[in-house]
């Protein structure tokens, strides 16, 4: 199923091609920026950016051998290029190359995953404009509060995938970030000016301080970027299985013909979409910790974070890509159930009002205490006994000392519950 949601296009930036592309990439980037300083005969520079290229069998096969993957792709390298080849890495040590690559990488994978966003937002601003006015019922604590519209907790949705997007970019401009500064970033074998042209090149920023390694912090950046991410993602989905509950089915997944919800039960209906996106969430967050877990190192580096990173930067990045498609694709084809969200807000039998009608006992000059207690008796006999609460109302004597039938009558008004909702939707920029 992930291969249904998840773009070819994510999956390939984490192959073995697309890395060692990159890996090439900074390489040649540095052995320009050493020839534009001098440092190295353009001529050379010239013929390894002709023939430099690799055999991913072959830097396998290497690293069989050597054990060292960075010095598998150089050998490899090597042996394209030739004499010029001992340009190539000069002065560098392996994470400036592995580290500049990654910031190409995650930057290229957050991008898509940005895009991924943006369809999910059009999709939900769908629904929000479609359902503005919908009215349903608010719950606090799973239990009927006040009404809402259904186009009103969309909105709610599209301004937090919004600051979603925001974090996911500020998290993109943390990662994107380069180094070639040598074994322990004392540039003591390279010139910093190097470091300067190689990120201008790949359009990234130079480190201001650098180890052997671009610090980690920032990586926990992007990879709590994400599970932000997935735990919005979650929280959507799981109101939709909340609301798709046989007694509520205000809103359903879509279910196409053919599909099956249980092996025993053929009139299941599942919502299995939303309930793998809340799983897969957990996954996502765990990453995160992990990311966490590599901000401190040894000294100025161990190589601890490597082999945690070569798992969670694709899984996390190919897992939210998968989850925002996926939801997009279920609010897109979204069900919606306008009667039944009507049908609730009338199980209560007028209790959702019970504010109403406090606020304008108040106004008639009664405190707050024995207004909310006058309300308060009539709402329980409403939830003991089969009543309306408005008939209970109106026959309260004790409400009827201070409010008439048209007072009573108009605190029932469900336009005049929902009169903002024009208001909220211009401040959340729809």
């Amino acid at each position: 199923m992930i291969e249904r949601y998840t773009r070819p296009q994510m999956g390939a930036i984490w192959t073995d091609e697309n890395k060692f592309r990159k890996w090439l990439d900074v390489e040649i980037a540095v052995c320009e920026a050493q020839a534009e300083l001098n440092y190295i005969p353009k001529e050379a520079v010239d013929e390894i950016k002709s023939r430099a290229d690799f055999n991913i069998e072959r830097v396998l096969e290497i690293e069989q051998e050597v054990k060292h993957d960075v010095i598998a792709f150089l050998t490899n390298v090597a042996e394209y290029v030739g004499e010029s080849s001992r340009y190539i890495h000069l002065g560098m040590t392996s994470s400036d190359l592995l580290d500049t690559a990654n910031a190409l990488l995650m930057r290229e994978a957050g991008e898509m995953i940005r895009d991924d966003l943006r369809r999910l937002q059009t999709a939900i601003k769908k629904q929000a404009l479609e359902h503005k006015h919908t009215p349903c019922i608010g719950r606090s604590h799973g239990v009927h509060a006040e009404p809402i519209t259904f186009g009103l907790k969309m909105a709610m949705w599209y301004d937090e995938v919004n600051r979603q997007i925001n974090r996911l970019d500020h998290a993109i401009d943390t990662i994107s970030v380069g180094q070639v500064s040598g074994a322990v970033g004392t540039f003591a074998h390279i010139d910093p000016q190097v470091e300067a042209i190689v990120c201008q090149k790949l359009r990234l920023k130079p480190a201001p301080v650098s180890t052997q390694i671009i610090q980690r912090d920032r990586y926990a950046e992007y990879m709590t970027a994400l599970a932000l991410i997935g735990s919005t993602l979650e929280k959507f989905a799981l109101e939709i299985r909340n609301l798709q509950r046989t007694e509520i089915k205000e809103v359903e997944e879509y279910f196409s013909k053919g599909q099956k919800g249980s092996s025993a039960m053929p009139h299941k209906r599942n919502p299995i979409s939303c309930e793998q996106i809340c799983g897969l969430a957990r996954v996502v967050r765990a990453n995160a910790i992990a990311a966490m877990e590599n901000v401190a190192l040894w000294h100025e580096r161990d190589i601890t974070h490597s082999s945690v990173e070569r798992v969670i930067l694709p899984d996390s990045t190919i897992l939210i890509d998968y989850m925002t498609n996926r939801m997009a694709h279920i609010v897109e084809n979204l069900l919606v159930y306008p009667e039944n969200m009507m049908r609730n807000i009338e199980m209560s039998r007028g209790l959702i009002f019970s504010q109403a009608v406090l606020m304008q006992l108040v106004r008639k000059n009664l405190t707050r205490e024995k207004a909310y207690k006058l309300v308060q008796d009539c709402a329980r006999k409403v939830w003991e006994g089969d009543y309306d609460f408005k008939t209970v109302l109106l026959a309260d004597s004790n409400i009827r000392n201070y409010l008439g039938e048209d007072e009573i009558t108009a605190c029932f008004d469900l336009s005049v519950q929902l009169r903002q909702v024009d208001t909220i939707f211009r401040k959340a920029g729809l």
